[in-house]
């Protein structure tokens, strides 16, 4: 008894990560990302890709941060940069329990529509884009970002 019951929570633990790893396609118009944009709530999209060092070593305070602000005024949106490749982003959702939604893109696509959104050439992932409550993007950055320095950047700027 007690070893099915150990099996059916192991089936359990693997399964429910896999349960968030759902990844909708992004398209260069970006418009998969204006259902999350200006609804009251600041929004920070991690855009990232499944074998970028960076950004496996800071998922885990991503998350966190999603947790810990998810009922406040601050949601994460991932976009992920890994392409057709879309067993390699899950497994990084899975891997590191990703709970916020993420999106998929190719990377040149990707990397056009931050151009085109932020008028400076994409340089890599990660990268991260803060918008407002109304939507408006307000900062744009390329390389690590501690959350500390986003919960600054979000306070210092926030006018609710």
């Amino acid at each position: 008894m007690f070893a099915r019951l150990l099996v059916l929570l192991s089936i359990l633990c693997v399964a429910l990560p896999l349960a968030a790893a759902d990844l909708r396609r992004f398209t260069p118009t970006g418009n998969e990302l204006q259902g999350y944009l200006g609804k009251g709530q600041w929004v920070v999209v991690k855009i990232w890709s499944s074998d970028c060092h960076i950004c496996n070593r800071e998922a885990h305070a991503y998350q966190d941060f999603h947790e810990f602000n998810e009922d406040a005024d601050v949601t994460v949106v991932g976009i992920s940069l890994d392409g057709e490749n879309q067993q390699a982003a899950k497994g990084f959702i899975a891997r590191h329990s990703i709970t916020y939604p993420n999106l998929i893109a190719p990377f040149m696509s990707g990397a056009k529509w931050f151009a085109q959104l932020t008028g400076q050439r994409f340089i890599g992932t990660p990268s991260f884009l803060i918008f407002d409550r109304q939507g408006k993007l307000r900062a744009q950055q390329g390389g690590a970002v501690p959350t500390e320095m986003l919960e600054q950047f979000i306070e210092a700027n926030d006018n609710s």
